[in-house]
């Protein structure tokens, strides 16, 4: 397992490693999607880059103010998501920045560390 480095305090939930298939936050291990916010993070069974549905997720994480934007982790290799999913996004007047899922952990604490405003979806590693 991989194990990453925690340099400055955060708020929320950080990715802490990495397991064969998921991520790891503190104690607790996610052995398939994460779904995660400033306030939580939760397991993300099912979702696929081809089925992404954006309000599952945002209902999901239930987080108010809506967030600045999706930090997508498209799995093991960085792959778009469909168009579509891309706009429905953009009409919810978030951004959108996708990357692997290894990338999109780590990109996660930089982010947090910045006190950003976001949402995560990790589709799994393997």
């Amino acid at each position: 397992m991989v194990e990453l480095r925690k340099d400055v305090e955060f708020t929320g939930p950080v990715i802490t490693g990495f397991t064969a298939e998921g991520f790891k936050i503190g104690d607790q291990r996610f052995e398939q999607g994460l779904l995660i916010s400033p306030e939580q993070a939760v397991g993300w069974a099912g979702s696929t880059l081809d089925r992404l549905n954006l309000e599952e997720i945002l209902s999901t994480l239930n987080l108010s103010p809506r967030p600045e934007f999706l930090l997508l982790g498209s799995g093991p290799s960085m792959l778009q998501p469909p168009a579509a999913f891309r706009r429905e996004v953009e009409a919810a007047g978030m951004g959108l920045e996708v990357m692997d899922s290894r990338a999109a952990a780590r990109t996660w604490g930089v982010l947090r560390a910045e006190e950003r405003w976001i949402v995560g979806a990790f589709l799994p590693l393997a």
